[in-house]
């Protein structure tokens, strides 16, 4: 038997692990005996989903792709930890910490890349260290401390508006905190993106809630022992008290500069991706190859594949020729698809553009001679797959280019994921080929978790999973399976609601943090709090235990946030009924406190636009009035005609119905928004009829009472659930079937898909005529919950916590700041 060889990788990140994977996979082990390197002591992580575990969306544990039991089931001696200092190239031996040396016959440099630190004044201490609150975002390391210091910082300033910046403003945005985007550039991400789509990226951005400065060159850092501010070029300067530092990345070549390697930006190598020393290969973002760097997984791939045909002799002469670089992905939960170039360069280029602000979306071709030379899509990604193939295999265009942009729209064979050839790349973030999702697919994965689970596909940033799913549906047929967590009421709870809220009741869970313990293994969901936190109190009532992170900005301060930061304030206008002296009320707080639109609703009510955080509680008090729920999933309000006051056409008291109605259900928590109307005749001018639940007046004094109508961008007209002839039965029924639907929707299930999912034979039998004896319990349940109602506006006076209402931080004149 031929004695195995010594391969050894420095870096066990995303390249270095991903060419040992591919060589295994190629008989390698036969031929080599591998040892690893890595700085960090852990297994193999996706550095993709760092972000997601900043915003709490993943636990660090999900985010491994090789954990330290791969490497010993499959013969990989893992030096986790070890940092390598030097390489001996003549005796071919790298020297690691703690005196550790290992010989090669073959050494594999994946080193990957560091971040670029500018040199900013009073950024390190006397000892080299970082201020206190100044952080890099690179590592596990880094965002486990970054979360650490978030849970008691209030304002965070990213130095970087490029995708990991951006990335790292999501996840502290996610945390609760103030986030400013400092860039040096005139647009965001400006080496994907051309202006027009940094500029609409930065609306889009700015509508979650954060705060970019463009063009804006920082100089230094305020503060003594930790970070309280930065000082910019201009003079002015911003107060924060996080600094997060995400400049863009550098290769890390050190080492090899230490060696003697040939280098320049990267490690040179040769399309056999050796370097300078025919015994020493380098690959991933330390590598460059042909004049260029990669900073995109994409690429990284592509070259673990060559390496591997080779060293594993199952391609010897396999080269690697380059990439055309191209990829699809999320930057703060915004679909982006980038390839080739972003602006024409050439007389004869063709742009081709499409752009809708309100919905976000921006998408542009770069044509030259009659091919795809580049293309950029934010917002709708869909006609992604086709565009990237196109780009890939560099096919000449149809002289229609809208069916490039908007594939939906013709017929055409390459609109879908399953259309697309065997060698497509479907997941860019893994380098997963539809091939490879096939193939897993005849071997038995049967639903779309198992897919994934086995491929790594849609496991990075998501934006696959569409695609992945078309494809297992095209392949198994019938015999796809459903995911069980599509049942799920939230999905960090493996129940669906019915199982869910007996183990809330048998359990007495009365907190989000107890269902957590109880019910998910202490693992903690931040994207299942708000939708826990309704279920808990619609079930408890007052007993509820409120915690406040686990609820939704709206919902801790009572207001509807606004794109530029400053939020709405709608109060209770019971009925859409008014007086002059509200009026001027209104009118003179709105003056006041500087309301920068005063809005008539389509709920008949007044909206104050551009109200500051810390100035709600003040409006509140001036105002005297209730909280209008315009922020929440909850009864919101009930819209009403004159009725019989002054109507001539009225056959019933509209006017004074929806005032009892509203009086009584105001706030009340559910799934999804309730909207509500009252109807004095069956001419309908409320549109009672399109509303979650509706009341319209017929001759005799009786009401029909309508549910699950809709009016938005759905529009259904309401079933007649029954009909009844009193306002005290219209009350009755009212509350009866939202009490249904708050024990029994899915959560963010409006009213109208309930309402079709269920069916309203079904909910007369339930609501009408009690064939399950739950009515009386219902009553009395509804009745509970609206015993238990406090309007959160009293908070004004009372605040749940210190920062509940803390303003948001203005850029100011360093002159003026002390």
């Amino acid at each position: 038997m031929t004695e195995r060889r010594k391969l050894v990788v420095v870096g066990n990140g995303m390249a270095g692990a991903r060419f040992v994977e591919e060589l295994l996979a190629r008989g390698g082990r036969d031929a080599w005996d591998v040892t690893i390197f890595g700085d960090e002591p852990y297994g193999n992580y996706n550095r993709i989903l760092l972000s997601s575990v900043l915003a709490g969306t993943h636990q660090p544990t999900d985010i491994f792709l090789n954990p330290l039991r791969w490497y010993e089931d499959n013969g990989v001696a893992l030096r986790a930890g070890l940092r390598v200092r030097g390489i001996d190239r003549r005796a071919r031996v790298v020297h690691a910490g703690n005196g550790v040396m290992e010989r090669y016959d073959a050494l594999v440099l994946a080193t990957g890349s560091v971040p670029f630190v500018p040199p900013l004044e009073r950024l390190r201490l006397d000892d080299g260290a970082f201020r206190e609150g100044s952080f890099v975002f690179r590592t596990l390391d880094d965002t486990e401390a970054m979360i650490k210091y978030a849970a008691r910082s209030k304002k965070a300033a990213i130095i970087g508006g490029g995708l990991l910046g951006l990335e790292a403003a999501r996840g502290l945005l996610a945390m609760g905190l103030e986030v400013h985007v400092v860039h040096l550039m005139k647009h965001l991400m400006e080496v994907q993106l051309d202006p027009a789509a940094g500029r609409m990226l930065e609306r889009l951005l700015k509508g979650m809630g954060m705060h970019v400065h463009l063009s804006r060159a920082t100089c230094g850092v305020i503060g003594d022992d930790r970070v309280q501010g930065l000082l910019f070029a201009d003079g002015l300067t911003l107060d924060c008290d996080m600094l997060v530092l995400s400049a863009g990345i550098r290769p890390n070549v050190q080492l090899a500069v230490d060696a003697g390697l040939e280098v320049e930006r990267g490690i040179v190598v040769g399309d056999d991706l050796a370097t300078s020393d025919e015994h020493v290969f380098a690959l991933g973002e330390c590598a460059q190859h042909r004049g260029m760097t990669y900073g995109l997984v994409a690429p990284l791939w592509e070259q673990a594949r060559v390496l591997a045909d080779r060293l594993a002799e199952r391609a010897p002469d396999a080269l690697y020729v380059g990439s055309r670089v191209s990829t699809k992905l999320k930057v703060a939960g915004i679909e982006l698809a980038v390839m080739g170039a972003r602006e024409a360069t050439a007389p004869d280029d063709e742009e081709v553009t499409y752009s809708e602000p309100a919905r976000g979306v921006y998408k542009k071709l770069v044509v030259r001679g009659g091919k795809l030379a580049g293309a950029i899509l934010l917002g709708d990604a869909s006609s992604a797959p086709a565009l990237l193939q196109t780009f890939d295999r560099d096919r000449p265009l149809s002289d229609d280019r809208s069916e490039l942009l908007f594939p939906q729209t013709i017929h055409s064979s390459q609109t879908s994921a399953a259309d697309l050839p065997d060698d497509a790349q479907i997941c860019n973030c893994n380098g997963v080929s539809k091939g490879a999702i096939v193939a897993a697919v005849k071997s038995g994965c049967r639903s779309l978790k198992t897919l994934c689970d086995r491929t790594r596909a849609g496991t990075g940033c998501g934006t696959c999973k569409r695609d992945v799913g078309v494809i297992l549906e095209a392949i198994a047929g019938d015999a796809a399976a459903e995911d069980p967590s599509v049942h799920y009421y939230v999905p960090g709870v493996p129940l669906a609601k019915p199982e869910l809220v007996a183990a809330i009741r048998d359990r007495e869970l009365k907190s989000v943090s107890a269902v957590f313990r109880e019910l998910a293994g202490g693992k903690e969901d931040p994207a299942s709090k708000p939708g826990l936190a309704s279920l808990l109190k619609t079930i408890w009532g007052s007993e509820y235990e409120d915690e406040r992170d686990a609820r939704f900005i709206n919902d801790r301060v009572h207001a509807n946030i606004q794109r530029d930061a400053t939020f709405s304030v709608v109060p209770r206008i019971y009925g859409g009924v008014t007086s002059p002296a509200q009026l001027r009320k209104i009118a003179d707080v709105a003056e006041r406190h500087g309301a920068r639109m005063v809005k008539i609703t389509g709920g008949q009510r007044i909206d104050l636009l551009g109200i500051s955080k810390e100035r709600l509680p003040e409006v509140w008090r001036e105002l005297g009035m209730p909280s209008g729920h315009a922020y929440s999933k909850a009864f919101r309000t009930c819209k009403t005609c004159v009725g019989t006051d002054f109507c001539r056409y009225g056959v019933g008291d509209s006017t004074g119905l929806g005032i009892a109605i509203e009086k009584r259900y105001q706030g009340l928590e559910s799934p999804a928004k309730l909207k509500l109307a009252t109807a004095g005749c069956p001419r309908n001018c409320s549109e009672a009829t399109t509303k979650d639940v509706g009341a319209v007046a017929i001759e005799g004094g009786r009401w029909e009472i309508y549910v699950g109508g809709a009016a938005g961008s759905r529009v259904r007209k309401g079933d007649v659930l029954c009909v009844v002839s009193s306002h005290e039965e219209v009350l009755r029924m009212m509350g009866r079937f939202m009490q249904h639907y708050r024990e029994n929707a899915r959560y963010g299930e409006r009213t109208y898909d309930f309402v079709e999912r269920i069916g309203i034979e079904k909910l007369r039998r339930l609501l009408v005529d009690d064939e399950e004896g739950i009515a009386a319990r219902l009553d009395a349940d509804v009745q509970a919950a609206v015993d238990a109602y406090v309007d959160p506006w009293t908070e004004a006076d009372a605040p749940k916590t210190a920062e509940q209402f803390t303003d948001t931080i203005q850029a100011q004149p360093a002159e003026a700041a002390e």
